[in-house]
C-alpha cells in the first residue's frame, strides 16, 4: 500500500513538472527584450489535405477571436476553391499565443517553411517621442504666452491657429506611438495553407484530362496553319523542280 501511494506521489510530481515546463515554454515565446523595440512577424506555410483547409481557417479564426491563447485579432482571412483548395489567415497576437495558435493551425499536417524576422522600431519610437516632447513644451510654451493681456487680435489668431496646428501633431504622433507600441507588444503571424502534393498532383491529371480535347484541337489547329502556309511553298518549289529536271534533259539530248 505504501509502495503504491509512493508511486501516485511520484506521478503526481512528474505531472506538475511537466506542466510547469509547458507553462514555461509558452512563457519563454520569442518576445522584444526589456528596452529594445523589435516588431516580431511569422510566416509559416503548412500543408493538409483539401477538405480540411476551410474547417481549420474556422478554428484558428475562431480561436483568435474568442481570444483562446491571449489577445488577437484577424488582419485578414482568405480562402481559395477550385481544384486545388488553398487558405490564409493574417492575425496579430500576444507573444505567448504565437506556438499555441501556429500548433493549432499544423495539427496533423506538415510545416513546410516558416520564417520569422524582427523590425527594429528603436528609431522610430525615438522620433515619436521626441516630437510629442517639442510639440508639447511649444504647446505649454504658447498658451502660456496667450494668456498675456497685451496681445493684438491678429497675434491672438496666429497663436489660435499655430495651437490647432499642435494639437493636431500631437494626435498624430500619439496615433503612431500607439501604433509602434501595438507592433512591439504583439505579433504579426500569417497561417498560408495548401493541399497536399498528392491532391494538387491529382487535380493536375484531372485538369489536364479535362483540356485533352482543347489542347488536341489547338494543336491540330496550329499544325493546319502550318501546313497550309508552306503549301504554297512547296507547290511553286515542285514546278520549279519539275521545269529545272525538264531544261536538263533536253540539254542532255542535244549533247
Amino acid at each position: 500500500m505504501a509502495a503504491a501511494l509512493l508511486a501516485l506521489a511520484l506521478l503526481a510530481g512528474c505531472a506538475r513538472h511537466e506542466a510547469a515546463s509547458a507553462g514555461a515554454g509558452a512563457e519563454a515565446a520569442l518576445a522584444s527584450p526589456q528596452g529594445a523595440f523589435l516588431a516580431y512577424e511569422h510566416t509559416v506555410q503548412l500543408r493538409l489535405p483539401g477538405e480540411q483547409i476551410a474547417p481549420r481557417l474556422k478554428a484558428v479564426s475562431e480561436a483568435c477571436q474568442g481570444g483562446k491563447f491571449g489577445d488577437c485579432a484577424v488582419l485578414q482571412l482568405s480562402q481559395g476553391g477550385g481544384d486545388t483548395a488553398s487558405g490564409a489567415i493574417e492575425m496579430r497576437i500576444a507573444p505567448q499565443g504565437v506556438e499555441p495558435i501556429i500548433a493549432l493551425a499544423s495539427a496533423q499536417g506538415e510545416v513546410t517553411a516558416r520564417d520569422t524576422r524582427a523590425e527594429d522600431l528603436a528609431q522610430q519610437v525615438a522620433d515619436t517621442r521626441l516630437t510629442q516632447a517639442r510639440l508639447k513644451n511649444e504647446h505649454a510654451r504658447l498658451v502660456e504666452y496667450q494668456q498675456r493681456k497685451d496681445l493684438a487680435v491678429a497675434d491672438l489668431l496666429t497663436l489660435s491657429q499655430r495651437l490647432s496646428e499642435i494639437e493636431a501633431g500631437l494626435e498624430q504622433a500619439d496615433r503612431d506611438a500607439a501604433q509602434q507600441h501595438r507592433r512591439i507588444d504583439t505579433q504579426k503571424v500569417t497561417i498560408q495553407l495548401e493541399s497536399t502534393s498528392s491532391q494538387r498532383n491529382r487535380s493536375e491529371i484531372g485538369r489536364a484530362l479535362g483540356e485533352f480535347g482543347d489542347i488536341f484541337t489547338t494543336s491540330l489547329a496550329y499544325l493546319i496553319r502550318i501546313f497550309a502556309g508552306v503549301l504554297p511553298l512547296l507547290l511553286v518549289g515542285s514546278v520549279l523542280l519539275w521545269g529545272g529536271l525538264k531544261l536538263w534533259r533536253r540539254r542532255r539530248k542535244r549533247g
